[in-house]
């Protein structure tokens, strides 16, 4: 099973960029993504069936905002949306598919760069999603989480960490947020694979030629919970692909 996790930075310009070429050569079994920013009325999702994938959206409240969707090649077995907090769930961050025992959760974290109030706000998020991601590990043990944490974990996960030791996303809080998650029994599966490679990352500012220069962030993640680390065979960074200020992240799985 290929899975790919993708911020497209708005589904309609990601598109505009060459998303659907790329996507039908890509052909992964599921794809996560967040920061849609659109309606299901917006959302292209006739261009989606035509290339062979169910659409399962969770929009959120405000328009050309957040959101995220899943596509699958097959029917998953349920589809849910939220998590039961009215101040995210209005906001579209969680969505998860479940194919029988197996759970694909998408999450897109709030970014907390807008100043002092998205901060809290992003706070806040952090403790209500960590409850909820354990409490779904517990439920269903063969659990993925993917998506944009907004987060780098560690110094080797950003370009610059001394200039950035004050920058919302790698906030000596929002590591320690990551420490505990991951602590919580849950893995994270490029690092895995690649435990010392520097200069891995998924997001670029889109000033200052960053992206050319490769000074970048890792703030998307994929993670299995422990017990499914030992099936997942691969993962990778697709910097190649450019329809976004983000790239994609593919984990193969057996299963």
């Amino acid at each position: 099973m290929r899975i790919i996790t993708y911020n497209v930075n708005g589904i309609r310009a990601a598109l505009a960029k060459g998303l659907g070429a790329w996507l039908e050569a890509a052909h992964p079994d599921v794809l996560c993504l967040q920061e849609i920013k659109a309606s299901a009325e917006d959302f292209p999702i006739d261009l989606f069936h035509s290339l062979g994938y169910q659409v399962h959206l969770f929009p959120a409240e405000k328009r050309g905002y957040s959101g995220t969707a899943i596509l699958t090649q097959k029917s998953p077995t349920s589809v849910v949306r939220g998590m039961g907090n009215q101040e995210f769930d209005r906001e579209g961050r969680v969505i998860q598919v479940h194919f029988g025992a197996l759970v694909i959760m998408n999450v897109y974290f709030p970014s907390g760069s807008a100043g002092a109030h998205r901060q809290e706000s992003k706070f806040r998020f952090l403790d209500a999603f960590l409850v909820f991601a354990q409490d779904a590990a517990h439920s269903h043990p063969h659990l993925v989480t993917c998506g944009d944490f907004n987060i780098c974990h560690k110094a080797i996960d950003i370009h610059d960490p001394v200039g950035n030791k004050n920058s919302s996303g790698f906030l000596p809080e929002e590591r320690a947020w990551m420490d505990k998650y991951f602590s919580s029994g849950f893995v994270d599966v490029f690092r895995m694979f690649y435990p010392d490679t520097p200069h891995q990352y998924t997001w670029w500012s889109y000033r200052a030629n960053a992206r050319k220069k490769n000074k970048g962030w890792r703030i998307d993640y994929i993670t299995v919970t422990e017990v499914l680390a030992s099936r997942a065979r691969a993962c990778r960074i697709l910097s190649e692909a450019q329809h976004s200020d983000h790239c994609p992240v593919l984990m193969e799985l057996d299963w």
